[in-house]
């Protein structure tokens, strides 16, 4: 195998900084177990998991004079089969960690393996390398479950996957407050239609108050009849959708997620 440049410090410190993060990172016995599958020494087991994670990796590249080991522990932490229950954990992990690697040419992929790509010199290009659609939707202060539910296609600005996710995240709200177990625009109906509905957007009381309710409805309805059903029968290939639809149809989306958010039930 030919020798990979060993990292800068400041960059192997924010690879641990993520692998070893107090919340979401390894746990101190993976930390450990990984290390001993890696052939790398724990000098220091017991002290904090970045501290312990940071020696290790740079006491072994500066041994070798190369970060083969290093790489083969992040392969190793990112194998996509440690992630098998938890899809989120390891799209988290990999978003973060690929703002660090940015800064060392390196993109670490779906497979959990890393590939070259042109050095970031700004942290704006270490973002953007990390998903440009996703810091798009942040920007905009876009609804968490539409970021949730579609973190791994706007990781990849998988744009036509984005916007599936992100309508059956909608219906999922719709049954979660309801109760109800279908979808689509029948959801809609069961769950809002009717002179007192299972779910209301307003008190009611007023015709305003009806109109408004109605005119949700029918947004609801719109963006199933116009996205979820669309994309659940159209082939990718043949579904042109560019980032800037995206974006507008993920707003969207998001807005009808925190008109849900509101509403109320208003009957068992």
């Amino acid at each position: 195998m030919a020798s990979i440049p060993s990292f800068d410090e400041t960059v192997l410190h924010a690879i641990c900084n993520v692998l070893a993060d107090t919340a979401e990172g390894l746990t101190g016995g993976e930390i450990g177990q990984l290390l001993q599958e890696s052939n790398i020494e724990d000098p220091l087991p017991g002290f904090t998991k970045r501290e312990r994670l940071f020696e290790a990796l740079n006491q072994k590249q500066k041994q070798d004079r190369c970060a083969n080991n290093v790489v083969a522990f992040i392969h190793k932490s990112m194998n996509p089969v440690r992630y098998i229950q938890k899809p989120h954990v390891f799209e988290n992990r990999r978003f973060e960690l690929n703002k660090a690697l940015a800064f060392a040419g390196l993109v670490l992929g779906e497979n959990g393996k890393l590939r070259e790509i042109t050095t970031a010199q700004t942290l704006s290009e270490a973002q953007e390398r990390a998903g440009k659609l996703y810091k798009q939707l942040l920007a905009r202060n876009t609804h968490s479950d539409i970021l949730v539910f579609c973190r791994a296609e706007l990781l990849q600005d998988n744009y036509f996957h984005a916007v599936f996710e992100a309508t059956k995240s909608i219906a999922d709200k719709i049954r979660e407050k309801s109760g109800l177990s279908n979808d689509g625009a029948r959801l809609v109906d069961d769950a809002f239609g009717g002179e007192l509905p299972l779910l209301a957007f307003s008190p009611l009381q007023t015709e305003t108050e009806r109109s408004e309710h109605t005119g949700f409805m029918n947004l609801l309805k719109g963006i199933f009849g116009t996205f979820r059903n669309t994309l659940a029968h159209t082939p990718k290939i043949k579904w042109n959708i560019n980032e800037q639809d995206a974006i507008d149809m993920l707003t969207f989306a998001s807005y009808l997620h925190r008109k849900l958010d509101s509403c109320v039930r208003t009957r068992k």
